[in-house]
């Protein structure tokens, strides 16, 4: 039996896919995906921390609205795509929408509770080992190659890590755990992503993957909202405000998720977490700067080592590539 007609954002580009961040296209994307990013980011510390907003109800508005926006966007593409039919649905549709959508969901509550528990410029922090987490699951999945100079560009990226962690005045185990299993979440979400983007036989439009995976995490979230949320304590505390910053909020994370996804048709996930490291270092310290965070100093440096590493890795892809193309010759 057929599927129904969807609209499917294919072609469009102005750029092959590969170009990476020397496409202006690619570079107009990293940019939005920072601001988005950073207005999200603020949005969710504000409303945990000094509107007492409850993580998991803040993340159903996120997925409810990405969902949302995602079906406008496949059909008005905002001149990110060129729309064209979709007769079918390929092969293993649902189970690669249910996998992204229940990395996604696990993703966000997990995000959020990390706020909850320490400050901004930690969390971020630790969300800075990204790149680790990613190296290992894109050899699992995609069979991507990295070399030994990119390997240890990753060691001061770490080293940094263990050095904020240690010294954090806001440390806090369950947040630490927290924000580590956003990690693994968000790698595996971003190269599983990569795949059904960049697939071979069949690729996924960032609107489609958005829409379909957003769906699949609100499935997921409802029987979780009814479980850990006392839904009429928190229906008499959420008065217009709180619920305008729900929508915003979930408007940000929209345009956060599909810049990111449009983001990594031109880069590679490993490439891809790095830059979401780099957008880490700008966030903490523009944190700190918003929210007065107390910063000692081993953890300034711990920070600024993760920065080092994130502009060695970029040496170090240039030098592997160089060393590979010499030896295939």
């Amino acid at each position: 039996m057929e599927e129904p007609l969807v609209p499917r954002a294919s072609g469009g580009r102005e750029v092959p896919q590969g170009t990476g961040l020397m496409s202006a296209r690619a570079l107009l994307f990293l940019i939005l995906w920072y601001i988005f990013s950073g207005c999200t980011l603020f949005l969710n510390k504000y409303i945990l921390t000094y509107l007492k907003g409850d993580p998991t109800i803040l993340g159903t508005f996120q997925m409810l609205m990405t969902a949302f926006c995602g079906l406008v966007q496949m059909y008005i593409p905002c001149g990110m795509y060129k729309p064209t039919q979709r007769m079918t649905r390929p092969p293993g549709f649902y189970k690669h929408m249910l996998l992204v959508g229940c990395t996604r969901f696990m993703t966000v509550i997990l995000g959020l509770v990390a706020l909850n528990y320490v400050a901004v410029s930690f969390t971020e922090t630790i969300k800075s080992s990204a790149p680790m987490f990613t190296v290992i699951i894109s050899r699992l999945l995609l069979g991507e190659r990295t070399g030994l100079y990119v390997n240890l560009s990753l060691i001061p990226v770490m080293t940094g890590l263990a050095l904020c962690s240690a010294t954090e005045l806001s440390f806090n185990m369950k947040g630490f755990l927290a924000a580590m299993a956003t990690n693994l979440t968000e790698c595996l979400q971003n190269v599983y992503s990569k795949m059904l983007i960049s697939g071979d036989q069949f690729k996924y439009t960032p609107a489609e993957l958005q829409f379909y995976t957003s769906m699949a995490s609100v499935v997921v979230q409802i029987p979780a909202s009814l479980l850990f949320v006392d839904i009429v304590s928190v229906s008499h505390e959420t008065d217009n405000t709180l619920l305008s910053l729900f929508l915003l909020n979930g408007l940000f994370f929209h345009f956060q998720s599909i810049t990111a996804y449009v983001l990594m048709d031109y880069i590679s996930p490993v490439t891809h977490s790095v830059a979401n490291t780099a957008k880490r270092a700008f966030l903490i310290w523009l944190s700190v700067i918003l929210f007065g965070n107390p910063v000692t100093v081993l953890s300034a440096l711990g920070t600024c080592t993760v920065m080092a590493g994130v502009l060695l890795y970029n040496r170090a892809v240039h030098a592997d590539s160089t060393r590979y193309k010499v030896a295939d010759r």
